[in-house]
């Protein structure tokens, strides 16, 4: 018995030893073109069976890499073809007994398929069991096109059509989005100096310009009760409309002056309260306004609170889904900011430094100032389902667009800094930037992301792409490989 259980071990440990070799030559070979230099397995015998007996690991998602054993897989790998779920997967080595690969994006059913000695006639070898394959969160495309010649127009369309002229384009500017709280299909969307006021609708997939009288929109809210929009405009004078009231009744047709003020970046109502705070970009002013009391009675005076820091502070405050606190993104110093919320007198108290480091832009993951943001644009507060278990008392990370770092970037109610989408596809060139589209980090590149947008119930994030002049998706992977890309 002790014999048998020795020969066990002997046979597992080899077994281990054997992957990590794998494992190390597949990697070496990704780094090396001269596959010649590693050593060889046995050729492949077009006389024998290819057999398929084992994989590790048994799950896993979109470029796991998988190690597959048998018998007469050969040693080369540009003869042998892998299909795990019916998508082919990328063969990096193949060892005679066993192979090393990449699993494909939306192998969902999971079956194992190896084929050795070409594409006319294999000889193919199938495992019993189906890898377990997980859905990943990948970024693809929801809307949006550029031509060859850059100079696709604005215009209403669907997010996507055989025929290129009747897609929705342009989308080429600095974007602010929100979800209509009343009905999750629509998707609100305003364009840095564009004058538009635009609907995403996922309704019938397509996207419309339902306004057209605005002069420089930077955000859009709704009152606590759903029933009004509230859209903020950065005009130059003193007595310019820099917050204008919409209600849902007349479908957000109409228009009452809330406030006039200089260049304004945004505006936020609290989502208990229900009052909204909006800035003053030339002086750097931080103001409340009382929304309830304009209900109640018109009065349209604002109370200033405070300067954020010094004149021509660039900044927009988000609200925590609690009210407990905001963030201020203050967007062209390249930090974040905090400001508790006082209960009492039912009003914002002096902001203090969460992430980044005053006028030194940058981009470095880590906490606090240690951190480095690049024009913090806009964000959005997910519930984390770890805080829940735990019982923390903040529940909610705040993801945003780090517009000149091309990334979503992450942070906790600790004021730790991380990246969640973008800077991927390093082996295309060294920039950050580009178009493509794929796992979060690995592959995934943005072009100044703006606007960001979160559908707490499909688990979905919508981001304003603007020099690819697209708006991108972050969700599990799409069942129909049709609505990937």
């Amino acid at each position: 018995m002790r014999t048998k259980q020795i020969e066990t071990d002997s046979w597992f440990l080899n077994r281990m030893i054997w992957s990590i070799v794998v494992l190390i030559l597949g990697i070496v070979s990704c780094k090396n073109d001269n596959l010649s230099s590693i050593p060889e397995g046995v050729p492949f015998d077009p006389s024998k069976p290819v057999v398929v007996s084992d994989f590790t690991p048994k799950s896993g998602g979109m470029g796991q890499r998988l190690i597959i054993y048998g018998k007469n897989f050969g040693n080369d790998p540009k003869n042998v073809a892998v299909f795990i779920g019916g998508k082919k997967a990328v063969v990096i080595n193949a060892l005679g007994e066993s192979l090393y690969c990449l699993v494909p994006k939306q192998a969902f059913k999971g079956d194992i398929e190896v084929r050795v000695g070409g594409e006319t006639r294999p000889i193919i070898g199938k495992a019993e069991a189906n890898f377990d394959y997980h859905r990943k969160l990948v970024v693809s495309t929801l809307a949006g096109y550029r031509n060859a010649r850059g100079d696709e127009p604005w215009k209403d369309g669907k997010f996507k059509d055989a025929d290129q002229n009747q897609m929705a384009s342009g989308f080429w500017l600095s974007s602010f989005m929100k979800f209509d709280p009343l009905n999750p299909k629509h998707l609100w969307v305003t364009f840095d100096d564009n004058n538009g006021l635009y609907l995403v609708n996922f309704e019938d997939s397509t996207i419309t310009k339902k306004r057209s009288d605005f002069s420089r929109p930077r955000s859009v809210d709704f009152s606590l009760d759903g029933n009004y929009m509230i859209v903020a405009q950065d005009r130059g004078g003193e007595n310019d409309e820099s917050t204008l009231l919409f209600s849902r009744a007349r479908n957000f047709l109409d228009k009452e002056v809330l406030t006039r003020s200089k260049q304004c970046n945004g505006a936020s109502v609290h989502p208990v309260n229900g009052e909204m705070y909006f800035n003053s970009y030339a002086k750097g002013e931080f103001y409340r306004f009382d929304l309830n009391q304009y209900f109640t009675d018109k009065t349209t005076k604002a109370e200033f609170l405070y300067v954020i820091q010094d004149p021509e502070w660039e900044y927009r405050a988000l609200i925590h889904p609690s009210g407990n606190y905001a963030y201020i993104l203050v967007i062209n110093q390249g930090y974040i900011m905090r400001a508790d919320y006082n209960w009492e007198k039912k009003r914002f108290n002096q902001p203090y430094l969460v992430c980044g480091k005053v006028r030194e832009s940058g981009y470095k993951d880590g906490v606090g100032s240690s951190a480095r943001v690049n024009q913090p644009y806009q964000g959005v507060f997910v519930k984390n389902e770890t805080y829940v278990e735990a019982g923390k008392p903040d529940q909610y990370d705040f993801y945003f667009t780090d517009l000149m770092n091309h990334a979503i970037r992450v942070l906790t109610p600790e004021g730790a800094v991380t990246t969640f989408a973008g800077r991927g596809s390093s082996s295309l060139n060294a920039n950050p930037y580009g178009y493509v589209n794929g796992d979060l980090r690995e592959e995934a590149r943005f072009d100044r992301p703006s606007g960001i947008a979160y559908n707490e119930k499909e688990g979905a994030f919508y981001i304003g792409d603007r020099e690819n002049r697209r708006i991108r998706k972050i969700a599990l992977e799409e069942m129909d490989e049709n609505n990937q890309d």
